[in-house]
Parts: C-alpha cells; sequence; structure tokens
C-alpha cells in the first residue's frame, strides 16, 4: 500500500501542479490521503479581483475550491478513475483577506459507482472560519475497482 500511497501523492502533486489551470493560479499540494485532500494558492497581485481591495478574485477561489473538490474524489475513486465536475455549489461567507494564501481542503464523503460527493472549504488560517464553503458532486469516469 506504500506505493500507492507514494505514486498518489506523486499524482496528486501533479494534479495541484501540472494541470494548466492549476499552474497558472500557482496551486500547492499541502496534503493528499484517500478521500481528503488539502491544497493552497498563494496570494499574488495579478489574481487580485478589486484593486481597491487588494482581495483574490472570486474566481481564484471557485477554481480552488473546485480543483481540491476533484483532488479529494479522485484520489477516493483511485487511480483508474477519471474526474469531471457535475455540480458545484459555492457559499461564499465572507472576503479574503487582502495579502493572505488561501487554503482549501476537501473531503469526499460519499462514492457511488458513477457520482462522487464531496464537500469543502476556504480559509486563510482556521476551517472554522470559512471565506467559502462548496458542496460538490463528480462523475466518474472510467471502471471501478475490483472490490
Amino acid at each position: 500500500m506504500a506505493d500507492d500511497l507514494g505514486t498518489f501523492a506523486e499524482r496528486a502533486a501533479r494534479m495541484a501542479q501540472e494541470t494548466p489551470h492549476a499552474a497558472a493560479l500557482g496551486l500547492r499540494l499541502v496534503s493528499a490521503e484517500p478521500g481528503i485532500a488539502v491544497l493552497e494558492v498563494p496570494y499574488r497581485a495579478d489574481l487580485v479581483g478589486d484593486p481597491r481591495s487588494g482581495v483574490l478574485a472570486g474566481g481564484v477561489l471557485t477554481s480552488l475550491l473546485d480543483h481540491t473538490c476533484g483532488l479529494a474524489v479522485a484520489s477516493a475513486a483511485g487511480p483508474d478513475r477519471g474526474t469531471a465536475t457535475l455540480d458545484l455549489r459555492i457559499d461564499y461567507m465572507r472576503p479574503a483577506e487582502p495579502g493572505r494564501d488561501i487554503i482549501a481542503r476537501a473531503e469526499c464523503y460519499k462514492l457511488t459507482r458513477t457520482i462522487g460527493f464531496v464537500r469543502a472549504s476556504a480559509f486563510e488560517d482556521e476551517a472554522g472560519d470559512p471565506i467559502a464553503t462548496a458542496q460538490a458532486a463528480f462523475v466518474l469516469a472510467g471502471a471501478p475497482e475490483a472490490a
């Protein structure tokens, strides 16, 4: 199983760093384990949505949450399953703090043969003080793993 986890950690890092959109945003893998993913987007001036406030653009947060959710589902489904966002709902609770990196943590809480369900939150320091929360469903492609 260590090889599987090592392979998964490498795949997770590639997903976070080499997917073109994720790479453009500078997403970084914080941690990943089966069913759980944590990614971070570093604060950069070119990602700011409103120069007057200095707050990162909402689309950056949406992309961070979507990518983190997808990684959590992919980690739960296994290496032979592809994923695609089927539904993504985000509730914005407050603006991000200017100048701060944002962390997203997602957990796949239910996996069926064809759909993965996931919940996530984005925050600066404390998960209990979210900037936004998300609930999503991802379609699974490929054959399910043998039982």
